[in-house]
């Protein structure tokens, strides 16, 4: 069958550009011994691309000019293995893709979800999220936690299971509509703009301070967590999606001393490093889903393939709630 797929065509500088892409047909041959011919249902776009876009050492190689990118996607099996049964992988900005039988997961939502949700709640975003509040800067009831894009893909897990865990949970986000679902559908105890007095804003928020942050932003939400962090405090670097498109070096918090005082402790995470918790965090946060207790907070783009390129760009500059995906 003939497949479509998105090529990175050249590094952008600053935000990507529709000529940074370029779509290209291939044809894909019949699988071999251990591969499965995979039409996907939808990719995944997710920030963490925009670093692989950059010829720079990082936690991930970078993209190759020319060739097809890489990402989160779930699709339906077309040959090589059970016929129409639901996958997990990383060949998405692509129509079909011969994948590597082994480097699968088989897909399972509860019913009535969309398979996107294996790209979202129930997959990497999700599974950040749990590790997030969960192992690198712990939750406990009672406690005050404060969730930085908490609209998005990953903080809005975050700050529902730290609400499901008996925390006060406080969200900051962009447009007011967004501010709105945080409190009025996601259940967030308090929510502002970033637009906003960030530092007068989470002190009015969270009067007796803050316990857990988990930072997907950097800049200056994390400045003013670390300003309203209480003693013993603990801070999840997850993401600085606010610095992904500089074409300069952003200024660091101003304030790092006061974690000396405040006995706080700050400690950045890649999710790929902890794969054993896949299925705690598939027991709590599913049963969430099925139960009820967690929204399932997300963006379809339509479009197909040639919309992907699109969504990327929305999805970093925040244009959408949520998870966003591409129904191919």
């Amino acid at each position: 069958m003939r497949s479509r797929e998105v090529r990175l065509a050249q590094r952008p500088v600053g935000e990507p550009k529709p000529e940074d892409f370029e779509l290209a047909e291939v044809e894909l041959g019949e699988p071999g011994d251990g591969k499965l011919l995979v039409r996907n249902m939808f990719m995944s776009v997710d920030p963490y691309m925009r670093g692989r876009m950059n010829d720079a050492k990082s936690y991930v190689p970078p993209y190759e000019l020319g060739k097809a990118m890489y990402g989160g996607a779930v699709g339906e099996v077309m040959a090589g293995g059970e016929p129409g049964a639901l996958v997990v992988h990383q060949l998405g900005w692509r129509e079909a893709a011969l994948v590597d039988a082994d480097r699968v997961q088989p897909g399972a939502v509860p019913e009535g979800v969309s398979p996107s949700a294996l790209l979202g709640a129930l997959g990497m975003p999700g599974l950040t999220a749990w590790v997030g509040v969960t192992e690198i800067a712990p939750i406990a009831e009672g406690e005050t936690v404060f969730v930085s894009a908490a609209a998005g893909a990953v903080g809005s897990v975050a700050g529902q299971i730290a609400k499901a865990r008996g925390c006060r949970v406080i969200g900051s986000a962009g447009a007011p509509e967004k501010v709105a679902y945080l409190r009025d559908v996601l259940g967030f105890d308090a929510a502002f703009s970033h637009r906003d007095d960030v530092r007068a804003a989470l002190a009015e928020a969270a009067p007796d301070g803050v316990d857990v942050y988990f930072d997907n932003v950097g800049g200056p939400q994390l400045e003013a967590a670390i300003g309203a962090l209480n003693r013993g405090g603990r801070i999840a670097l997850c993401g600085a999606v606010s610095q992904y498109n500089a074409t300069e070096p952003a200024p660091g918090p101003r304030n790092l001393g006061l974690l000396v005082g405040k006995r706080g402790r700050m400690r950045g995470f890649i999710v790929s490093d902890h794969a054993a918790s896949q299925g705690a965090f598939l027991d709590e946060v599913g049963g969430l889903l099925a139960d009820g207790r967690l929204v399932l907070a997300e963006s379809i783009v339509e479009g197909g393939i040639e919309a992907a390129p699109r969504a990327f760009v929305e999805m970093l500059r925040g244009e959408h709630l949520g998870k966003v995906v591409v129904r191919l």
